[in-house]
């Protein structure tokens, strides 16, 4: 290696050195407000779309005399849509930029919203789910991609969790609109109101700011350091760091099985499947549930699903608030028993009454739920940013899958063991998910770049 390339090997280390540690200098200020809103409000209507078919179901099952196999499908249609937009946008992401590509998940979620408005039959939505899921897959690892990458090392896991909170929030309000629109206006306004507003988020995708760790990784340094002379003409506070050598290095997925990353990719995918296999499981199928099994009027199923949704959303704040202090590690394997235990009691009293689910089963959808928004915090921390988004990608791909399997298998077992059955199996799946918890390495209070070289 000749003189002048090991000098400019130096300086890309020694700027790149630089400007990480700028970043990890300053506190979070009004800057990181605006990027933390728009991205949070794109993350708000990636939730809708996700679940605003669980409060359309109930409508459609007696207007299009749907039958618990193809409910099964129509469900799992949109999260196969949504393995395929995880892996495309996540690519996208890592090649173009993480804003470039999550405004284009935006416009297509938000165009397919509308289409559904116009389906007028199980096959039309069926197609049009699972485009749409395409869009709806690639938003969310993106976005926690670029948040992470805009977060400080100290409370990192507070900063993103509160930001990630908009995901049980909105389907907290999913749940809310979906009470009270559909009885009242119709099951076509759930999709129109998912389209006007992904619209909206769309156009003010545009004013984000490039993220700059994922500038640094492409030597784009000139470029990373206007971001970060906006962010830190935000505040005069600075925090003492001290940051590894970097460089622009280029990334390949198939980093993510390399010696060093294969046991973190391993743990992480599988604990994407059983979080995911519960809480999607549980959440798609209770308004449908309350009404076939319970035979609960309309408007009382879309309530009491609404519940299960409510305990998630105060879960997952004292979750963002407590996460700093007690890891990653601790929190998700307590949390993955907490909800085995709750539902291996289902099982044990029979699930026999509502009520016992709307309890019991909100519950145990309120621990997973803290899962479910911990690990978009945790992956993207445990991969290098030059393989960040497409990392996060491939293991939220595990989610759709298991989101798709999940109500299709619920459909069956219901159909052939009953409803208590259904529970004991989340149940197993839960411990399982408590045994790979328990392999994670803790991340808290550490830099990204410290975390993953």
């Amino acid at each position: 290696m000749s003189e002048i390339t090991k000098t400019v090997i130096y300086n890309d280390e020694s700027r790149a050195s630089d400007l990480i540690g700028r970043i990890e200098s300053v506190p979070f200020s009004r800057w990181h407000i605006k990027p933390r809103v728009i991205m949070g409000s794109a993350t708000f209507f990636d939730a809708y779309d996700a679940l605003s078919l669980a409060f359309v179901l109930p409508v459609l099952i007696g207007l299009w005399k749907l039958t618990p196999g193809q409910i099964g499908i129509l469900i799992s249609s949109g999260y196969l849509g949504q393995a395929v937009g995880a892996v495309f946008f996540g690519w996208l992401a890592e090649r173009f930029g993480r804003t470039f590509s999550a405004k284009w998940t935006i416009l297509l979620m938000s165009i397919m919203s509308i289409a559904c408005m116009f389906a007028g039959n199980f096959h039309f939505l069926l197609l049009f789910r699972f485009i749409q899921g395409i869009g709806v897959g690639g938003e969310v690892p993106v976005g926690a991609a670029y948040i992470n990458e805009l977060s400080r090392a100290h409370g990192r896991g507070r900063f993103f969790m509160l930001y990630e909170m908009i995901f049980p929030l909105g389907l907290m309000l999913t749940s809310q609109i979906g009470t009270l629109v559909v009885p009242s206006f119709g099951w076509k306004w759930m999709f129109l109101i998912g389209g006007i507003g992904g619209f909206i988020v769309f156009f003010l995708m545009f004013t984000l700011r490039e993220s700059p760790r994922w500038l640094i990784s492409k030597g784009r340094y000139d470029e990373a350091e206007r971001v970060i002379e906006e962010i830190e003409a935000s505040t005069e506070q600075r925090m003492p760091v001290t940051v590894a050598p970097q460089t622009a290095v280029k990334g390949n997925w198939k980093e993510l099985f390399s010696p060093f990353y294969r046991g973190r990719t391993l743990i992480v995918w599988t604990l994407w499947f059983t979080a995911y296999f519960v809480s999607n499981g549980l959440n798609n199928w209770l308004p449908s549930l309350y009404k076939t099994v319970y035979h609960l009027p309309l408007q009382e199923s879309l309530r009491a699903a609404s519940v299960t949704n409510i305990v998630q959303t105060i879960a997952v704040f004292a979750c963002a608030l407590l996460i700093d202090r007690i890891g990653r590690k601790r929190w998700a394997t307590i949390a993955f028993l907490v909800a085995a235990l709750l539902l291996t009691t289902l099982w044990v009293v029979g699930a026999k009454t509502p009520a016992s689910v709307i309890y019991l089963g909100s519950t145990a959808y309120g621990a997973m739920g803290t899962i479910t928004v911990l690990l978009y915090l945790y992956t993207p921390e445990i991969y290098p940013t030059r393989m960040r988004a497409i990392g996060t990608a491939f293991a939220t791909a595990w989610l759709r899958l298991a989101s798709a399997i999940a109500p299709a298998v619920l459909g069956f077992i219901l159909g052939a063991k009953g409803i208590s059955a259904v529970f004991i199996l989340f149940a197993g799946v839960a411990v399982i998910g408590a045994v790979l918890a328990w392999r994670m390495i803790e991340t808290r209070e550490k830099t990204l770049e410290e975390i993953a070289p």
